[in-house]
């Protein structure tokens, strides 16, 4: 059972953080999660299952260590495109200088440049932008003749071998799950990760294609589509619908787009998954600098914290926490910025909702579940609890972003974990979710065991008629979740 202060002085703001030689060790998975992270992210383009299989392992058995559920989300690689080796591995590019990109896997002079991607001199055309290392290089195609494409540097810098490639605005034929993710996606699903997440999302079709893969595997894992390509903003709507959460992959996307937009864009996504009542995550860069220093820059505190005030459900760590010097204090960081900026909004009131948007839930659920959200922060409640078989409840409280501490139950682990990812929801474990009296009974003794309430205060409880755990009761137009308990507590702790 979860103690006081671990719910505490746990930030609402869900943090994701990768796994990477700076992070694998138990000892410091273990301190990562007591710090305030949710959910680990396995980057598969850098580890084969055989890798990341272990930490599967160390992770769940942390998990059972400490009591609390942890959700692991498998990052697929996706049709990622870089350079082939450079010449000493580093390259000057000076303005208007002139390079060509070339087929086959080896340069034969100091100014052709070799690509991963065996199309790219076919898929090219004259006019069409390369950007390079991250965007700090770019080139324009000035010529196209047969094997290779002449280039012109218009923004200098320094190239190296393998850095990406990425090509803003060209309709490219490489598929979006490649034969390498197709065998990832199995085994994320046979090791039961809970989230998969798809690189490069171009269409709604795509993310639909890899919920075959994983469901084929005997997987409930949910689908996270990447929002890092022009094409892939040109049909949010349709893709936010597809998905069952998104993620804002700021990398490629602030090369992809003029960098200028992202910040206008990050907040199109942010709403647009509010719409659809689909969990978001904010990622890329956003304590950079604390791969080498304990001291965040200022900017990137403000980033953190307007990707919250924004409504991000969750911060992600990338390099930050896989290779960087202070994983630790940069996870400690994160959570202090998350704890702050909440506290700066922690009186408004739950959310309102438009009940005319289609979502998974039923109209009857979405009304319960906002009146009990309403009746919490009306009657200044203790606590909030919603037992929940799919999650669907959990996760449409979460978006109301109800300050009112709220506990997530469920005889479903893998749910347990899927709440991992919901902004303000903790999953607790070994609550009684299918029995009426039980929950209440429970809810009552564990509030004043941690302190959370006393006698005469109030909790709220929400969940299915007679709290049963059918088969996705609440995802199902004929079994709405329509039960809302006010309970005064009694003051029954042992």
């Amino acid at each position: 059972m979860l103690i006081s202060d671990s719910i505490r002085e746990r930030a609402r703001t869900k943090i994701v953080a990768t796994i990477g030689p700076a992070s694998s060790d138990p000892e410091m998975l273990r301190y990562l999660v007591k710090a305030g992270v949710d959910v680990f992210r396995l980057n598969m383009a850098h580890g084969d299952p055989d890798v990341q299989q272990v930490h599967v392992d160390n992770i769940r058995r942390i998990s059972e260590e400490l009591d609390r559920p942890i959700a692991l989300l498998a990052d697929l690689a996706g049709p990622k495109m870089r350079l082939g080796d450079v010449p000493d591995d580093r390259i000057f590019c000076e303005t208007d200088a002139e390079y060509f990109f070339v087929d086959g896997e080896h340069a034969g002079a100091p100014n052709e440049l070799t690509s991963t991607y065996k199309p790219l001199t076919r898929e090219l055309s004259v006019g069409d932008s390369v950007m390079l290392a991250d965007g700090t290089v770019s080139m324009i195609v000035v010529e196209k003749l047969k094997g290779r494409v002449r280039c012109r540097v218009q923004q200098r810098g320094v190239i190296r071998s393998r850095q990406g490639i990425n090509l803003p605005g060209v309709k490219l034929s490489v598929p979006a799950i490649s034969v390498t993710d197709h065998e990832h996606a199995l085994w994320a699903a046979q090791a039961g990760v809970d989230f998969v997440s798809l690189s490069f999302v171009r269409a709604p079709d795509e993310v639909r294609a890899l919920r075959d893969i994983v469901r084929s595997a005997g997987s409930e894992a949910s689908i996270i589509a990447k929002i890092e390509k022009r094409e892939a903003l040109d049909r949010l709507d349709e893709i936010v619908q597809a998905a069952d959460g998104i993620m804002v992959a700021r990398g490629d996307l602030g090369v992809e787009i003029d960098v200028a937009q992202m910040p206008v864009e990050q907040k199109r996504v942010i709403n647009t998954c509010h719409k659809y009542h689909r969990p978001v995550i904010v990622a890329t860069q956003m304590l950079d600098s604390m791969h080498d220093s304990l001291r965040p820059k200022r900017s990137e505190v403000t980033d953190v914290a307007n990707a919250i005030l924004d409504g991000g459900d969750a911060c992600m760590l990338s390099g930050e926490t896989a290779i960087g010097k202070y994983p630790l204090e940069t996870v400690q960081m994160m959570s202090r910025i998350a704890l702050a900026t909440e506290a700066s909004i922690a009186d408004r009131p739950p959310r309102r909702e438009d009940f005319s948007v289609t979502r998974k839930l039923t109209q009857i659920t979405q009304a319960v579940v906002h009146g009990a959200g309403d009746m919490a922060y009306a009657l200044k409640a203790k606590l909030l609890v919603v037992a929940t078989h799919s999650g669907g409840t959990a996760l449409a409280l979460s978006q109301q972003r109800s300050f009112v501490p709220t506990i997530g139950v469920s005889q479903n682990e893998s749910t347990l974990r899927k709440m991992c990812l919901y902004w303000g929801v903790t999953p607790l474990r070994g609550a009684p979710a299918s029995d009426q009296r039980e929950l209440i009974r429970h809810a009552d003794e564990w509030a004043c065991q941690v302190g959370y309430a006393q006698k005469g205060d109030r909790i709220v409880i929400v969940g299915g008629s007679h709290l049963t755990a059918g088969p996705d009761a609440e995802d199902m137009a004929g079994g709405v979740h329509d039960v809302v308990i006010v309970h005064e507590v009694e003051g029954v702790a042992a």
